[in-house]
């Protein structure tokens, strides 16, 4: 018996390099749709109930349709010729399949007429307690779907952006001085063209997001924010109260700059700040910790805060302690007394650092006074990347 060889050439492996194009609008599925050929594309949360005659008459092969409603016996023949299709998941208070990062307003949709807990964002953190602990593959795989399109939604919107993290305690108060000086460090920073990237929660991260939506505004504009704002100083004991307060800054001064915010439902029990202008919410905490501080190349800066802070503060340390495609990313510790006395992270991580490359990059300063210094000079500073295991 003789092995015949097919000449046909091998189906192309979906992860390769051929594949990835993505339409995520109905003006570019039109388009690409009337050249005859959808092969090899991702088409995302589209409604093609009425884009049949297109599907009928286009090369599907190996296109993967993620959550697009299509007629029953068109879906049937799509799948038919060769496409791979992951049907719209009823129900669900979020998009498993979206291609865009979220926005305050989509979050908090129905705040003011319903108050936060009937928001999509609070609706999504029950639906996430009452089914993570059910063990369903089918909502774990809907919660990774949708974590692996925010990050690359994430690094879509990033790219060529230099970032910044700003990392800190969810309860600083608005109204106290610690506030401030985050939202002062967050215009500041705004102000340079970098990108400021936070946790995405209240108290120190919400300030930065508040200073870099104040940057282009003259400064007296973050004083009368800050001002309205500590009339809300928390968001205990009402959500709504705290994020009302926070729209009337926004309606008061439309049009701010830009920042990010990256947040988790994971802790759910803290809203979403409403001053980031784009918004990569994550089910798995740890991905969008991870993510954050990979992303954040201009450097970390991090402010007094609690456990979360200082798991932060290492997890930073360990990606730049084994880094060895790049100069570790620069990392400021933001008040002397609270990082040597009252948490005393900074003589470990200086001991940590010693023998390394990133010992070099990494600065304790006084006040958020002087962090903008602190980065350049750590930024400025010849490392020898390399794995220092």
């Amino acid at each position: 018996m003789t092995d015949v060889q097919s000449s046909a050439e091998p189906p192309v492996p979906l992860g390769s390099q051929e594949h990835g194009r993505e339409i995520d609008a109905l003006a570019e599925f039109d388009r690409v749709a009337a050249t005859g050929g959808l092969a090899g594309y991702r088409i995302r949360s589209l409604d093609l109930t009425d884009r049949t005659f297109a599907l009928l008459a286009t090369d599907t092969a190996d296109a993967v349709f993620l959550g697009c409603a299509m007629e029953p016996d068109t879906a049937v023949k799509v799948r038919a010729g060769g496409a791979l299709v992951f049907p719209p998941a009823p129900g669900l208070p979020f998009d498993p399949y979206r291609g865009t990062l979220y926005t305050p307003d989509e979050l908090f949709a129905g705040l003011l007429d319903a108050g936060y807990d009937a928001t999509p964002d609070a609706r999504t953190y029950r639906w996430y307690q009452e089914t993570k602990a059910t063990g369903d593959v089918v909502t774990g795989m809907l919660r990774s779907i949708h974590d692996d399109t925010v990050s690359d939604a994430l690094d879509e919107y990033l790219a060529g952006a230099r970032v910044v993290g700003v990392l800190g305690g969810h309860a600083t108060e608005c109204g106290s001085a610690a506030y401030a000086g985050a939202a002062t460090l967050g215009r500041r920073l705004g102000r340079t063209g970098l990108t400021i990237a936070t946790g995405g929660g209240p108290g120190a991260m919400e300030a930065a997001n508040l200073g870099a939506y104040a940057a282009p505004f003259e400064d007296a504009i973050l004083d009368e924010a800050l001002d309205l704002l500590s009339t809300t100083p928390h968001f205990r004991p009402s959500v709504t109260a705290w994020a009302s307060v926070a729209y009337e800054v926004l309606r008061n001064r439309p049009g701010g700059g830009t920042s990010i915010a990256m947040p988790s439902w994971c802790y759910g029990h803290e809203p979403p700040n409403a001053f980031a202008t784009h918004i990569a919410k994550y089910f798995a905490n740890a991905l969008r910790e991870e993510g954050l501080l990979a992303r954040s190349d201009a450097g970390v800066v991090f402010l007094p805060g609690a456990a979360g802070t200082v798991q932060e503060v290492f997890d930073a340390a360990t990606l730049n302690y084994y880094r060895s495609d790049s100069g570790p990313t620069p990392m400021v510790l933001v008040d002397r007394e609270y990082w040597t006395e009252t948490l005393p992270a900074w003589p470990l991580l200086r001991t940590l650092a010693t023998g390394h490359p990133m010992t070099a990059r990494i600065a304790l300063v006084d006040s958020v006074d002087d962090v903008p210094e602190a980065l350049t000079h750590l930024a400025a500073t010849t490392t020898d990347p390399g794995d220092h295991r």
